[in-house]
């Protein structure tokens, strides 16, 4: 099997996978979630002269088993992805260096550092942030906290800076309390030049939002 039959067999793989109503996922880590972070790691990996088969792998397979639908479990998603590659006769190094990506690649909590070791992790990564950026970002984060049953606002509960990824894992707060615990804090966490230089465009644009909603929330507009 050559490299474009690897990747079009993962798509079919992952597409199958990942659809929503299953009890699993949401809207907004479904199938066009990963196919807009595969889109943007390609054309970031040009860009970047990364392997762009490893980027493509990594890509549509990051989110393949998200701990956040796997009881917290951080090893499933790599477990998965190891499992599907062996089992289409993908070779150790490529599956390693995939799949350790995908160990390394999720948000943490504001206060943990997360660094990515390769040119092709650094890609993959940004290419998922941004899409917890700009008008999608907005639109995936009252998605998720939908699907979880949290508030959409409460001025009562404050933002909370977790200090570990447990403490992220458990967070339990409301949708606009996630801007800024999370999604505001992303720009500043890209990796290369080209994730910053498109992730400023959608931070300003969320800026504008929350702007906006707080308008609207104090009746205002």
């Amino acid at each position: 099997m050559d490299n474009q039959d690897v990747i079009s067999e993962t798509i079919n793989y992952v597409k199958k996978s990942m659809k929503v109503g299953m009890g699993k996922n949401d809207p907004g880590h479904d199938w066009w979630h990963v196919y807009r972070v595969w889109k943007a790691a390609m054309h970031m990996a040009e860009q970047e002269k990364a392997d762009v088969f490893v980027v493509q792998l990594a890509s549509l397979l990051h989110d393949i088993a998200d701990w956040k639908f796997h009881g917290g479990d951080d090893t499933a998603g790599p477990k998965a992805a190891r499992a599907w590659l062996e089992s289409i006769g993908l070779g150790e190094d490529t599956v390693k260096d995939v799949c350790d990506i995908i160990q390394k690649m999720s948000f943490k909590g504001a206060g943990v550092e997360s660094k990515m070791p390769t040119k092709e992790g650094m890609i993959v990564q940004d290419a998922d942030r941004l899409d917890a950026l700009g008008a999608i970002g907005i639109a995936r984060c009252f998605s998720f906290n939908g699907h979880k049953g949290n508030e959409m606002h409460n001025p009562e509960i404050k933002p909370k800076v977790h200090e570990s990824f447990e403490e992220y894992k458990k967070a339990d707060g409301t949708a606009i309390n996630h801007f800024y615990e999370k999604l505001l804090l992303l720009t500043d966490m890209m990796n290369t030049e080209a994730g910053r230089n498109l992730a400023k465009k959608r931070h300003i644009f969320m800026e504008q939002f929350l702007e906006q909603f707080y308008k609207e929330w104090k009746g205002e507009e």
